[in-house]
């Protein structure tokens, strides 16, 4: 428990920082440039996570290996899965620039967007894809950090990068006046730094890194076993994003009120899940870790220890969501809007209520793509994206306001309901892999995701099968 907390900390205030630069950010254009230039930034949201989101998937698979290799303390393998990695991102990021930055204005034209605000969001993203070079610099490379055990100095360079990027947008937007493209610029040229300075603390800091003329060489069956991990890990983000681009159609047809009201819930929910986003990079690592270290006894453990943060914070949230929901919108709405802000409040409870799912929906699945198997969270996002495409074609007609309200824990449980058994399949395939034999039985799916022989604590009301 204070591995996993002294881990996850920094990488909760990181996920929280983030997420107060992202509304610093909106204000500043919103209050600078005006309702339309906010609007257009605005219109490329879905795109942006879409595209984006893949990259930074990839890298995050990308980093899985490299932890296995640590733990397993295979330096020389470990550099090598580093150097694969970085030829593989610097091609990943040639490629998905020109691809994106050539049909930038047809994604737009796709995507219906209002022609008066049409410049402006084609501007702003296009400078965006551009930088996909700089965003594969950063995460990559903070990726590597942290799959190492240091998850407070890519933390550090995180809050260095927002606040630069801040300074950097009122500098571009209100002394140059560059409008949307001084926006979209200081994005890119602030994470540009941030992936540079990473680089120069791994060079000075890890001498394990420092990789010699030997290791360079390009390895065909390491790169096919990377993009194994990282492809279904950027492909993980893509596929949520579709169903979210569908939830959010059906949320528009119920006009601008039931729109604003999603907003304003949105951004207050985007603070409250960032410890579960914490949760999941941290598991991410101790299962890549511990597999690499061939230690199954402790994934159980540390699974155990994280879920009940999870629960716990879970518990937490749902009653500052039921006493205070209407005073976070507020930050974002005015007090005037009691549609709105009801609305928002009745989203804000029904979400938190399943805040236990959306803990699992997390620890689990990136502990299942720590221990190596990230193929699952393909199928785990399937599963989000048909929930909320079903949420948005009948519970929306349906019942409106309600059936949106509805749409993410419809997607969280359904993730469970994969990611529970998926992870008792590769547990016992781990077992059989490593000559480990497991202490719960198919009927007792509860102690096998919990328990291990080596374990001081057991489920003591679930029967066991003996090591034969």
């Amino acid at each position: 428990m204070k591995l996993i907390l002294g881990f996850s900390i920094p990488l909760l205030f990181g996920a929280l920082f983030q997420q107060f630069y992202s509304v610093v950010d909106t204000v500043i254009v919103g209050q600078f440039l005006g309702v339309k230039a906010l609007a257009g930034v605005g219109a490329t949201g879905s795109v942006n996570f879409m595209v984006v989101g893949f990259c930074m998937g990839i890298c995050s698979g990308f980093a899985i290996p490299v932890s296995h290799k640590f733990g397993a303390k295979d330096y020389s393998g470990m550099r090598r899965f580093v150097a694969n990695s970085v030829w593989l991102s610097a091609g990943f990021a040639v490629v998905i620039t020109l691809l994106v930055s050539l049909l930038c204005r047809d994604i737009l034209t796709w995507m219906n967007t209002p022609e008066d605000i049409f410049e402006e969001a084609y501007i702003y993203i296009l400078i965006i894809f551009i930088g996909i070079p700089a965003t594969f610099l950063y995460n990559i490379l903070s990726g590597i950090i942290r799959s190492m055990g240091d998850s407070r100095t890519p933390l550090m360079f995180l809050v260095i990068s927002s606040l630069l990027n801040i300074g950097l947008d009122l500098l571009c937007i209100v002394v140059f006046k560059m409008g949307v493209a001084g926006a979209a610029a200081a994005t890119v040229v602030s994470q540009l730094i941030s992936g540079l300075l990473c680089l120069r603390y791994m060079i000075r800091r890890y001498e394990i890194l420092h990789i010699t003329k030997e290791e360079w060489k390009a390895d065909p069956h390491q790169m096919k076993l990377l993009c194994s991990m990282g492809v279904p890990m950027g492909l993980q983000y893509s596929i949520t994003a579709i169903g979210s681009v569908i939830m959010q159609t059906a949320v528009n047809s119920l006009g601008s009120i039931a729109v604003a009201s999603v907003t304003a819930s949105g951004k207050v929910s985007m603070f409250f899940s960032c410890p579960f986003d914490a949760m999941g990079s941290t598991m991410a690592t101790y299962g890549g870790q511990n597999v690499g270290a061939k230690r199954l006894d402790r994934l159980g453990k540390g699974l155990f220890s994280c879920s009940v943060l999870g629960v716990g914070y879970s518990l937490c949230a749902f009653a500052a969501m039921y006493f205070f929901g209407t005073n976070f919108a507020q930050l974002f709405v005015s007090a005037s809007e009691i549609e709105i802000l009801n609305n928002a409040r009745q989203m804000l409870i029904i979400n938190s209520a399943f805040y236990v799912p959306l803990a699992f929906v997390n620890i689990i699945r990136f502990m299942i793509q720590g221990m190596g198997y990230s193929t699952f969270a393909i199928l785990a996002g399937v599963f989000e994206m048909v929930a909320r495409t079903l949420a948005g074609l009948i519970l929306v007609p349906q019942l409106g306001f309600l059936g949106a309200c509805f749409s993410n824990p419809m997607a969280w449980v359904a993730a469970d309901l994969f990611l529970i058994p998926a992870y008792i399949h590769v547990r016992r395939k781990l077992n059989r892999q490593f000559g480990q034999e497991a202490s719960a039985t198919f009927f007792n799916p509860l102690a096998y995701l919990f328990s291990d022989h080596r374990l001081k604590y057991r489920l003591p009301l679930l029967p066991r099968r003996k090591a034969e």
